[in-house]
């Protein structure tokens, strides 16, 4: 597994899409924002689930804990029945998010990616894509990375998605 962790709109998505091409053998691609995604409605704007404040703060609920766990526990499942799995997410409790994963992985290999960008860049790419809360980028820019322990770094402030997929590709040999 290659679990990526990053802020919103850093740029995680784009350099899956070019670690899917770079990479000989197929590996699948999950993300939180699919995850969030395929919340009931009724989940995604309310306090037991995940909610979005107007300055971009993102807080989330006991029943998104419930199910979080269960995708995770599900991407997990594949991994260890042979796919190889992509893992898009933003750790939104820092260190606290990656034990929730490790405790998943059981002794799974992954190889941990931290993608930082700039928060002035990535707030400006949030505003580009219309879709999140203005001020979520800026939010999330440093607390997602506290405390979590990488593999490898790329910084996607001034580089492009495919030499940090490149950089990743070539850390797992």
């Amino acid at each position: 597994m290659i679990i990526l962790n990053g802020g919103s709109s850093s740029g995680k998505s784009g350099i899956v899409r070019c670690l899917q091409d770079l990479l000989p053998d197929p590996w699948l691609a999950f993300g939180c924002d699919s995850f969030v995604d395929a919340m009931p409605a009724r989940l995604q704007a309310a306090d037991e689930g995940i909610t979005f404040a107007a300055d971009g703060t993102v807080s989330v609920g006991a029943e998104f804990r419930v199910l979080e766990k269960a995708w995770t526990e599900g991407i997990v499942a594949m991994a260890r029945a042979g796919a190889r799995v992509i893992v898009d997410d933003v750790f939104l409790g820092g260190a606290a998010s990656q034990q929730r994963w490790q405790k998943a992985l059981g002794g799974l290999d992954v190889l941990w990616v931290g993608v930082r960008c700039e928060s002035a860049v990535a707030a400006g790419r949030e505003v580009a894509r219309g879709d999140r809360a203005r001020g979520m980028a800026a939010s999330q820019a440093v607390v997602v990375h506290e405390g979590v322990v990488y593999d490898v770094e790329v910084d996607t402030t001034y580089t492009e998605s495919l030499v940090c997929a490149e950089a990743v590709a070539a850390r797992l040999g």
